[in-house]
């Protein structure tokens, strides 16, 4: 078992600057006349979860390499293959 972690900060700016980029290019171009503090509240929100959502597809992951001992995978074409 392996101890108990708490959050990562660099796992987690690297979350959520992937989840507002993702916000930023799809949402804010079609809702950027219709801006209000309520649609920026949602806004907010939608950028929580998707914080939230890629920091734990990256923290089980990288986590699951880590504890399988998984480094680099050596990929060996057809004609390479070793016998």
């Amino acid at each position: 078992m392996t101890p108990r972690r708490g959050l990562d900060p660099l796992r987690l700016g690297e979350a959520a600057a992937e989840a507002l980029l993702v916000l930023g290019a799809v949402v804010l171009p079609a809702a950027w006349r219709a801006l209000d503090a309520e649609l920026s509240a949602v806004l907010i929100g939608m950028s929580l979860l998707l914080t939230a959502g890629v920091y734990a597809l990256h923290a089980v992951t990288f986590d699951c390499f880590r504890m399988t001992g998984h480094r680099e995978i050596r990929v060996l074409s057809y004609t390479q293959r070793e016998e």
